[in-house]
This record gives structure tokens, C-alpha cells and sequence, in this order.
């Protein structure tokens, strides 16, 4: 088992597993793909394909996932921002042909999954950081704000398009006459019912004698109730024939097609952006809701191998039909809280799902598009936060910009711009902040051997001896900074004999910045003036050792910044503690 665990790492649950465990998975696979069938439905509609790719996408990357993933409990497939994504990327294509853009889409896949792989491979977990939260937070918030536009023309019935928020609104003015009224009550019944079977149902049924479980089984099963009631009305009063009204039409029967995505060579670059803003988002909605839900369980979700169960998972969708795929919010909640205990409840789903697209998917023939969108705006309108950017303008109004900008990019730019600029920003002001470092000459706090910033505490300094600590990492951005003030310290205090670079906030010195410090130690001595060091990391003192920069150093390396003034300026230092240097 232990070679077959290092094939597979999703199998470590294998050798526990017992006849209980599968009940257990098996009850929350049932549940799980009630949820899942009409929601992949109509996130494929949200992201412009036909139907099956929803299907096709919930089938084979759960099973990928649970050989390859990390999480016990995360149930991947289809999800509404990535969904809109690859609606983005693949509309920018110009393709009309359905199986072209079913191809495109898994090509789409294959991608992000290159990415996620390659990101995996290099360790790189902490990818997910190039966002920031308030620029993730206003992404979500600005891709809801489109994702309910793009719904609307369903609720409405009319031939609306667009990538922007105004594209959208010119394209409902100028399409409002042909408004369809079916469409539009098949739409607000259909929302008025998910939000009723939310909020009240539960209670009307528990009123009713039935106990809370098979009460909240019944609301969980309300998307696919109302799923067979709307196809049900349209087949009974041929609505699609007599009034015109969208329905999602003929869908293929059988097993998810084996192939890989065939494409040309245009279309592959034109999608290589598009997949690595695909894989960050994906990858940073996945861990989140994996790391959520792994600490209720009291487990842990190791974000590089989470990289390689979500490659995975996306090579499946690009195999299979589908499109690209993540760890999803509700879906998941839904798996844990129906009791699944381990990866085998998603296997367990997926098939499922794939006996529906192979026996069943005709049913389907008369399912209204009117309803698949009220299933999307019920599931996604919670993800809109308008506090979010306002909070965090309030706090930091660099992050509050990044967060402004991020969410006017996406609903006036669109989703690809939008990100692009909060991902642009976000590394900007990362940037930004390092490249000129905070910085403080310290002194001695008297009757102690703490030594702190004067602006801030009572402190007593060293005439000769000008300690100066870096509160950042030392790399090519902020290099030169350190040159420039350590030359200016120079030039402002010329009594100093001693130079003390302190560095208890230090954690990593790259070849600029020891270049650097080889400039500074040499110009200082030009200057008749010692450089030392004090309180170094231990592995930044390991590396500047190896390169032969202590050797080079015209001063010392001190354990602490108090041995350093004890041993620089022994008068100040006794003077400090109350004692007479006399």
C-alpha cells in the first residue's frame, strides 16, 4: 500500500476503511449529486456551452481528485466564476460551432492544468498569494455582479450578449421588446421556490411531523425537484413550441467522449493567458474552501499537492468533455455536512452522474433555461460583498485601490482585464512596500538591554556608533535602497565610526542584495568607518557565510545588538543601565 500511496497520495484513507465509512460515503454521494446534476447544467450554460460539458465535467475529475488530491471532503467540478471565466476565454475565440467550442473548452483545461501541475512541481502552494484578499474579494463581487447580468437575459428570454457590464445593459435595452413572458414566469417561479425551499420549507416541514434530517434532505433535493416540475410544465403545454420559450434541447447519450481537446496552434496561444488566470483563481477558491472544511475535521490540506490533485482533475475534464474545474463552495458543504468521510463519496458521485448522462440525459430535452439561471442566482448572489472594498479602503488605502480598480476592471474591462490589473496591482504594492523598507536607528532603552525606535520609546544613542535595523527581506527591489541610506547615514552623521546593520527581521538575502552589502562594507571603509552585523537568522548567516562575505567584513557579527554596544560603545551602554562609565 505504501508504494500505491505514493502513486495515488488521495488512497492514505484506503487502509481505514470499513463497511460504516461506505454507508456513510455512499448517503452523501446520493445527496451530492442531486445538487450537482442541475447545478452543472447550468453552469455549463453560464459558461456558453451545451449542457453535457456540466455533466462531463462533474464525472471524471472527481475521480482524478480523489486519487491525486488532499482533501477528504472537496468536491470538485463546474463552479460559477470559473464557469464565467471560460465564457470569457472562450468567446474571445469567435467560435460558433458547438463541438468547437466543446474542444476549445478542454483544451481550456488541459492548461490550467499545465499550470497547476508545473506550479506543483515547483512547490510554488503559496502561489495563491500573488492575491491579495481584498483583490480576490472584489474579483468574486464584480464576476457575481456579471454572472447575474448574463442570467437575466435567460429570466427574460431574449438574445442578449455581452462581456461588460454596459455591453450587457445595451444589448437588454436594445432586445426589451422581445421580452418572453413565459420565460420571465418560469424564471421568478423558479427563484421564488429555491428561495421559499431555503428559508421556509425546513420549517413547514418539520411542522409537519417530518424529522429535521429528512427535512433537510427534501431542501437540499429542491434544485432537482424543481428541475423535473419546470421540464415536467414545458413538455405537458409544449411552452417551447406554442410560446417560444428556451429550453436546453437535445443532449447526447453515453459515456463522456475519450480524446483530447484537437485545436489549432492559434487557438492554443490565444488560450495560455486565459489558463493561467484560470488555474490562480481556481486554485485559490479550491484551497480555501479545502482548508475551511479540513479544519472543522481537525485534518490538514497541503497546498502543494492540492496543486496536483487539481491538475489532475483538469486533465480528466479535458479528456472527458469538459471544461475547466475547481473545488466548489457549496458542493463541498453540501458532501461534508451529508456525512461523506472520504474521497470515495466524489467517486461514488461521479458515477452516479455519469449513469444520469448515459441513461437519462433525454429528460432533460425539455428543461426551460429560464430555470438553470434562477439555480445559478440562488447559488452565486451570497458571493457578491460590496463591504469588502469600502473595509478595506478604510484600513489601507493602497488595498483598497487595488480592490476599486479590480472590481471597475472586471465589470467594465472584463473578467480577463479585470484580473490581470488585481493581479498586476496586487504584486505592485508588494513591490512597492519592499522596495523602500521600513527603517529605524535604535537606541537603548534605559535600564535595559532593549533597544527600540526613538520616535516610539525614551531611548539613549550612541554618539559614534549608528545602529540601523532593515525590517524586510534584503532582494534586487530594495538593494540599492540600502546603499543609498546606509550613504546617507554617512554623509548626515559624520562622527559615526561604526555602522551597525541589525537584522532580526531578515529572513533572506539574494545575490543583489549581498552585492550590496559588499559595496556598503567596502565604501564604508573607504570612509574610515566599521561595518558589523548583529542578531543574523541563522539561515541567512549560513548563506552569507558560504559566499565568504564574513570574511570580508571590515567589523563584527554580533549575537545580539547589546553585546554589539557593549562591546562598540561601553560608555553608552553603562550610562543606559544607570551605571558610570567612568
Amino acid at each position: 500500500m505504501g508504494a500505491l500511496e505514493r502513486v495515488f497520495p488521495g488512497l492514505r484513507w484506503f487502509k481505514e476503511y470499513d463497511s460504516k465509512t461506505f454507508a456513510d460515503d455512499a448517503l452523501a454521494s446520493v445527496i451530492t449529486a442531486i445538487l450537482l446534476i442541475p447545478q452543472s447544467l447550468a453552469y455549463a450554460l453560464l459558461a456558453g456551452l451545451p449542457p453535457q460539458a456540466g455533466l462531463y465535467a462533474s464525472t471524471t475529475p472527481l475521480i482524478a481528485y480523489a486519487l491525486f488530491g488532499s482533501s477528504r471532503v472537496l468536491a470538485v467540478g463546474p463552479v460559477a466564476v470559473v464557469s464565467l471565466m471560460t465564457a470569457a476565454a472562450i468567446g474571445n475565440l469567435g467560435l460558433t460551432d458547438p463541438a468547437e467550442q466543446m474542444a476549445a473548452a478542454g483544451a481550456l483545461a488541459l492548461l490550467s492544468a499545465a499550470f497547476l501541475i508545473l506550479f506543483g512541481v515547483l512547490k510554488l502552494g503559496g502561489v495563491a498569494n500573488f492575491l491579495s484578499k481584498p483583490v480576490i474579494g472584489a474579483f468574486i463581487t464584480a464576476s457575481t455582479i456579471l454572472i447575474i447580468a448574463s442570467q437575466l437575459r435567460h429570466i427574460l428570454g431574449v438574445d442578449a450578449e455581452g462581456a461588460t457590464l454596459p455591453e450587457f445593459a445595451v444589448s437588454m435595452f436594445e432586445n426589451a421588446s422581445t421580452v418572453n413572458m413565459v420565460a420571465v414566469g418560469m424564471g421568478v417561479g423558479s427563484l421564488l421556490f429555491l428561495i421559499l425551499a431555503r428559508t421556509m420549507f425546513k420549517r413547514i416541514f418539520m411542522r409537519m411531523g417530518l424529522g429535521e434530517t429528512l427535512a433537510d434532505a427534501i431542501m437540499r433535493a429542491a434544485p432537482a425537484i424543481l428541475v423535473i416540475a419546470a421540464t415536467l410544465t414545458a413538455a405537458s403545454f409544449a411552452l417551447s413550441e406554442r410560446t417560444g420559450l428556451s429550453i436546453v434541447g437535445e443532449l447526447p447519450t453515453g459515456m463522456p467522449p475519450f480524446a483530447l481537446p484537437l485545436v489549432d496552434l492559434q487557438t492554443w496561444r490565444a488560450l495560455i493567458g486565459p489558463a493561467a488566470l484560470i488555474s490562480l483563481i481556481g486554485f485559490v477558491e479550491s484551497v480555501s474552501v479545502g482548508q475551511s472544511l479540513a479544519a472543522r475535521r481537525r485534518e490538514s490540506v497541503n497546498p502543494d499537492r492540492e496543486l496536483f490533485g487539481l491538475g489532475a482533475a483538469n486533465v480528466a475534464a479535458s479528456l472527458t468533455g469538459g471544461y475547466p474545474v475547481t473545488g466548489g463552495f457549496a458542493r463541498s458543504v453540501v458532501n461534508e455536512q451529508a456525512g461523506a468521510q472520504t474521497p470515495l463519496a466524489g467517486v461514488m458521485t461521479a458515477v452516479i452522474i455519469m449513469i444520469v448522462a448515459v441513461f437519462f440525459t433525454p429528460l432533460f430535452h425539455h428543461l426551460p433555461k429560464a430555470t438553470l439561471a434562477a439555480t445559478i442566482l440562488v447559488a452565486i448572489w451570497k458571493l457578491a460583498d460590496f463591504k469588502g472594498a469600502w473595509e478595506a479602503w478604510k484600513y489601507s488605502q493602497s488595498d483598497g485601490s487595488a480592490a476599486f480598480l479590480t472590481l471597475f476592471g472586471v465589470l467594465f474591462l472584463g473578467v480577463e482585464i479585470g484580473l490581470t490589473l488585481g493581479v498586476v496591482v496586487s504584486v505592485g504594492l508588494v513591490l512597492q512596500r519592499t522596495m523602500r523598507p521600513h527603517w529605524t536607528r535604535l537606541g537603548q532603552v534605559p535600564g535595559t538591554h532593549h533597544f527600540r525606535n526613538p520616535h516610539r520609546h525614551n531611548v539613549i544613542m550612541s554618539p559614534h556608533v549608528y545602529a540601523l535595523r532593515i525590517d524586510s527581506a534584503l532582494y534586487f527591489a530594495n538593494a540599492r535602497f540600502l546603499e543609498d541610506l546606509v550613504a546617507e547615514v554617512t554623509v548626515d552623521h559624520p562622527d559615526i565610526t561604526d555602522v551597525v546593520l541589525v537584522f532580526p527581521a531578515v529572513n533572506f538575502v539574494d545575490a543583489s542584495a549581498l552585492g550590496s552589502l559588499r559595496t556598503i562594507n567596502s565604501r564604508l571603509d573607504d570612509a574610515k568607518v566599521t561595518l558589523h552585523l548583529s542578531e543574523v537568522k541563522g539561515p541567512v548567516s549560513d548563506k552569507l557565510g558560504e559566499e565568504g562575505f564574513f570574511e570580508q567584513l571590515t567589523g563584527e557579527v554580533f549575537l545580539s545588538q547589546y553585546a554589539a554596544m557593549r562591546t562598540l560603545d561601553e560608555k553608552t551602554t553603562l550610562r543606559a543601565e544607570g551605571v558610570s562609565g567612568e
